[in-house]
């Protein structure tokens, strides 16, 4: 039988080039107590199933970030008492661009660093505002957010190798992230108008202290202090008193213990760096608390 003729024949199919899937998105802002490096032992200890996602102290949204890449349908609510923060996110929910190019004026320099700080953020438009949050968080040092009395930013410039202050990649992918979601200013107690059965509430407030040395919860003026960690409490019991589905991070110590008693507590292990003696620094253990399954160690 001869050789067909047919150019098209003798060439290989062309095969389709694989979809590309969007990059994954990740914090796009440093903080202290974040999440990412918990995330592998907090997955196992979530609900199956829920119907809508509430985080009322987003900080570096970790958990969030990694549950929408998941489950890009999820409906979400997100909150924070910190002006500052949900007006960043805002922004790069809204006009990731504008950001971007406000981050672009930035150079790393502490001249420039102190000269930003001193800025007015209520005098800013919601791109710049956003800019300098981000820019100082990822150049500031150990990347604290901390305000003093007056509300005024105080963190001193920090010692990094070329820090990453404008990620494009991972601000479009937050921004994507970010798409539909709700994000409102206020106290955690937004969540008891908001949250039904079936829902899922995560917080992550600022940790008791573990020692006099280690209170770093000056996000806001004023701090959270006892009183906050026991009204945070009792709406913890209330929520799952409703059905919703309630998870809660803190430190491992006798008032969280003592707090939670009647839920399930489990135990994780996290780095941490914050800290004035050094000794403190390193593996410590926190706690996971659940208003759902069993009760833990």
């Amino acid at each position: 039988m001869g050789r067909s003729t047919n150019p098209a024949a003798a060439r290989p199919l062309a095969r389709e080039a694989p979809r590309q899937e969007p990059p994954a998105s990740r914090p796009f802002l440093k903080w202290v107590g974040g999440k990412t490096q918990l995330l592998e032992q907090m997955t196992p200890l979530l609900p199956r199933a829920w119907n809508r996602y509430f985080e009322p102290f987003v900080g570096g949204a970790a958990l969030f970030f990694d549950q929408r890449t998941r489950r890009p349908d999820m409906p979400a609510f997100l909150s924070d008492v910190n002006a500052e923060l949900v007006s960043c996110y805002v922004a790069v929910r809204d006009e990731v661009d504008a950001v971007l190019d406000a981050l672009a004026a930035h150079v790393y320099e502490s001249d420039h660093y102190y000269e930003v700080r001193a800025r007015k953020p209520a005098d800013l438009a919601p791109a710049e505002r956003a800019a300098r949050t981000i820019f100082l968080n990822k150049t500031g040092y150990n990347g604290l957010y901390r305000v003093n009395r007056s509300g005024q930013f105080n963190v001193p410039f920090g010692r990094f190798t070329k820090p990453l202050f404008r990620d494009v990649e991972n601000l479009h992918a937050c921004s994507r992230a970010l798409s539909g979601v709700s994000i409102e200013h206020g106290d955690f107690s937004l969540v008891l108008e908001r949250a039904k059965k079936g829902d899922f509430v995560y917080f992550d407030p600022p940790y008791v202290p573990v020692s006099p040395t280690s209170d770093f919860t000056a996000y806001i003026p004023g701090g959270f202090g006892e009183k906050e960690q026991r009204k945070l409490a009792e709406a913890f019991r209330k929520l799952a008193k409703r059905g919703v589905q309630v998870m809660l991070s803190n430190s491992d110590t006798p008032l969280v213990r003592e707090l939670y008693e009647d839920f399930a507590v489990d135990v994780v292990y996290a780095s941490r760096s914050v800290n004035s003696n050094a000794a403190r620094r390193g593996k410590l253990t926190e706690v996971v608390v659940r208003s759902y399954g069993g009760k833990g160690s």
